[in-house]
């Protein structure tokens, strides 16, 4: 029997994060994958290079890979450096690519990198996220749900 999921994943050091997927999308399930990198691009990752705010996953094959996510050249990588925008291939169970899949091509979701990690065993991880993209009134929703929250924060202060 497979060991279950942890609810909430081991962050040890966030490299990047896609701050606006939360605004753009409604998140359904998150999942965290592997990273299959080349040694320049785990050297660059560690010293807090890269960006996934335009970044996004596609299921090719019964592979999932990231696509356009920009990890800048080592600079002391030489010969031996990595293209900064190629696509990287991303590490699941056969299952959870099989339920990604489904919900990509039945439900017309979409594959959401939400940030790019490392865990407490020094492994590069990225949280994906299955998410539905969100309209215009829906991210005014979100907006003003964000702003009476901080204003009902700001009164219980001040009435305490």
């Amino acid at each position: 029997m497979a060991r279950p999921k942890p609810s909430i994943f081991d962050k040890k050091k966030t490299v990047a994060e896609n701050r606006r997927a939360r605004f753009e999308y409604f998140i359904d399930d998150v999942y965290e994958a592997g990273i299959a990198l080349t040694g320049t691009e785990v050297k660059s990752l560690r010293f807090g290079e890269g960006s996934i705010a335009e970044a996004y996953a596609e299921v090719k094959d019964a592979q999932v890979w990231l696509v356009n996510a920009n990890v800048p050249e080592f600079s002391h990588g030489n010969r031996y450096n990595h293209v900064p925008k190629r696509p990287r291939k991303l590490l699941l169970h056969e299952r959870e690519i099989a339920k990604l899949t489904g919900a990509v091509e039945r439900k017309g979701m979409t594959l959401v990198p939400l940030s790019i990690y490392f865990n407490s065993k020094g492994r590069a991880k990225v949280e994906l996220a299955l998410a539905k993209g969100k309209n215009n009134a829906d991210k005014r929703a979100t907006v003003k749900e964000r702003d009476w929250k901080r204003d009902q924060a700001r009164i219980m202060r001040e009435h305490n």
